[in-house]
């Protein structure tokens, strides 16, 4: 009797295949999400006015054009703004690093009641807007005479992003082995050298995540600097944003839209000198199974 012959192919592999390529595809579909507010920034601030103005506008530009990147520059203290934006940012994330670190690691290795409710501290703040701050802020940034000033802005940005950081680097901290810092005691380093030479090297990436956190934090956000802010040479990239919003909330969509475009690279570039750092996984091999 002739037996009927099967497939080559195990139904198994048939399922694993198209799990596969359904994960493929949903993760393409995720990618394309993410990216669509750029590539419509994009699209939208190398169009000619004709095209915006267009009733079914296209995806790609017909004749793309640079007038946009020209009229925002021309209309609007950009590079400047930009500048205060990326000082405010880079001493933001420097200072929120320098004081998160010690105060993480001390977090992390002593575990005692009050470390714990430190820590339930700094994640119940998270959940505070900003309405509830700026005003206590405002009245101590008066006194100290910071109103107005970016250095007043750093150390609001620096006392907002403080609790985020300092939880980000407790995780980080505890997943450095103890024995590695114990095996250093036994051979003769002191405490500081320890934490130095053992425990800060291995903290690289979650540094690299902090301070990349704190850096973007400061970067986008506009409640503080529009409250805080009022001199127009002291503004930032996202309050002077708003000033190609008329009066009568009209946005003047193609010189906006080429702003904001180059309001995204500086982040996307700091990413990506960090992002090395942050994905290097320099705990792979710290500890010898």
């Amino acid at each position: 009797m002739r037996t009927r012959q099967t497939s080559r192919t195990p139904p198994t592999s048939r399922t694993r295949r198209a799990a596969r390529a359904g994960q493929y595809t949903a993760l393409l579909g995720y990618l394309l999400l993410l990216a669509f507010p750029l590539l419509w920034l994009l699209s939208t601030a190398l169009k000619s006015p004709r095209e915006l103005a267009a009733l079914h506008p296209a995806w790609i530009p017909r004749d793309p054009t640079l007038a946009n990147v020209r009229q925002a520059f021309a209309e609007q203290p950009l590079a400047h703004a930009a500048l205060n934006s990326l000082l405010v940012a880079f001493c933001t994330a420097a200072v929120a690093v320098l004081i998160a670190t010690p105060m993480a690691y001390v977090m992390a290795r002593h575990r005692t009641r009050t470390a714990r409710a430190a820590t339930g501290w700094v994640v119940v703040s998270q959940a505070f807007p900003f309405v509830l701050v700026i005003i206590p802020l405002f009245l101590v940034l008066k006194k100290l005479r910071l109103i107005d000033s970016l250095t007043g802005l750093v150390l609001v940005y620096v006392v907002w992003a403080l609790p985020f950081a300092l939880w980000m680097l407790v995780g980080h901290v505890r997943a450095v082995p103890v024995e590695l810092e114990e095996a250093a005691s036994v051979d003769g380093a002191g405490r500081l050298r320890t934490l130095v030479s053992v425990t800060a090297p291995l903290l690289g990436p979650g540094i690299a995540a902090t301070a990349l956190f704190a850096f973007v934090t400061a970067w986008n956000e506009f409640f503080f600097a529009l409250v805080l802010l009022k001199s127009p040479g002291k503004q930032t990239l996202p309050v002077v944003l708003t000033h190609f919003i008329g009066a009568e909330g009209v946005a003047d969509l193609g010189p906006l839209a080429a702003a904001a475009f180059l309001a995204t690279l500086p982040s996307v570039a700091v990413f990506a000198l960090l992002q090395r750092r942050i994905t290097g996984g320099l705990l792979a091999g710290a500890v010898k199974s």
